[in-house]
């Protein structure tokens, strides 16, 4: 009886290691970083803080070198990611800068091996992505696009919004394993281009919703009342929406968003414009009336042209006071 209860201990004992060892090897397993701005940041700290060992590329030194600091692994190209690399995430500004990373002579393409996973989080016209994921099927790869929505806080804090498409349930279950790390709420919305089509629309929204936040946050306080109570009171109101009980943009109103902070960090002006100009193509080919978002385009265009190009976008409220 204690040889059998020795036996049962040790091999329990065994298999336990074995578990260990294999979520150990998960768990440290290298994924590629390609953007380490704003929001690129905290997502790779996130993988970082959760046991991924991380191989990270920024055309910006001071980037890459935060994020060897916290113990990434830097190099000097997206090639270097994706040759030592078999899962790699790119967070980028636009359509160029994602054609280049991955298409260029020294993109992730030139070195990308059969099976890879590549996971693009940029918000791009989903007809790239589609053409992205057709030319990494052909190099035996696998492209997901997974853009985000929360804002920096959420990236820093690991509960991001992510919008996949993915061609499969498997692919988008293989994408949803390493998404988990950084975001809180991962949805598969059908194939290469939707989850960039669901992000569009987001930012569509959001877009109107912070110009109409500013615009009565600047109406009520021209009317003498304290911005405080009236974000207050409008957060428990009809009113309420994200722009006025998440990410007010009056300075004063709320600590640790971009409008405390001369509008500094954040989501720019200058990336919501570009959203706002792929939603309007978007609706364009799809034959489909936005007039409030093209309002918005222009709005922000305005911005743009008069020195709020890399100041937040909640930076409307600033704008409305100026004009």
């Amino acid at each position: 009886m204690k040889q059998f209860l020795k036996l049962r201990y040790s091999t329990k004992c065994r298999n336990l290691s074995i578990r260990e060892f294999s979520v150990m090897k998960s768990l440290n397993d290298k994924i590629g970083f390609i953007g380490l701005g704003n929001m690129g940041r905290g997502m790779a700290d996130n993988l970082l803080q959760k046991g991924h060992s991380v191989v990270a590329f920024d055309v910006v030194d001071d980037n890459l070198k935060l994020a060897v600091e916290k113990g990434a692994e830097g190099v000097s190209s997206p090639a270097q990611v994706a040759e030592k690399c078999d899962k790699v995430i790119t967070m980028l500004p636009n359509n160029e800068i994602v054609k280049n990373v991955y298409e260029g002579s020294d993109g992730v393409f030139s070195t990308v091996k059969s099976g890879s996973l590549l996971i693009d989080s940029s918000t791009v016209d989903p007809a790239l992505s589609k053409d992205l994921a057709n030319k990494a099927k052909g190099l035996g790869a696998v492209f997901v696009d997974a853009p985000v929505s929360g804002g920096v806080n959420a990236a820093a804090g690991g509960t991001l919004t992510f919008m996949v498409g993915a061609e499969t349930d498997e692919q988008f279950t293989a994408a949803n394993d390493i998404l988990q790390k950084m975001g809180a709420k991962i949805t598969h919305c059908g194939g290469v281009g939707t989850g960039g089509a669901v992000k569009i629309c987001n930012n569509m929204l959001l877009a109107v919703s912070m110009i109409g936040t500013a615009e009565a946050m600047n109406l009520g306080i021209s009317l003498g009342l304290d911005p405080k109570l009236l974000a207050s009171i409008l957060s428990s109101a009809t009113g309420r929406c994200w722009s006025v009980d998440t990410y007010n943009p009056c300075p004063g109103v709320m600590p640790n968003v971009p409008s405390s902070n001369d509008y500094k960090g954040g989501f720019g002006t200058a990336l919501m414009t570009k959203d706002l100009g792929l939603a309007q193509d978007a609706a364009t080919r799809a034959q489909t009336s936005t007039p409030m978002g093209s309002l918005a385009h222009q709005f922000y265009r305005t911005m743009c042209n008069n020195g709020f190009s890399e100041k937040d976008f909640s930076s409307a409220f600033k704008f409305l006071q100026k004009s």
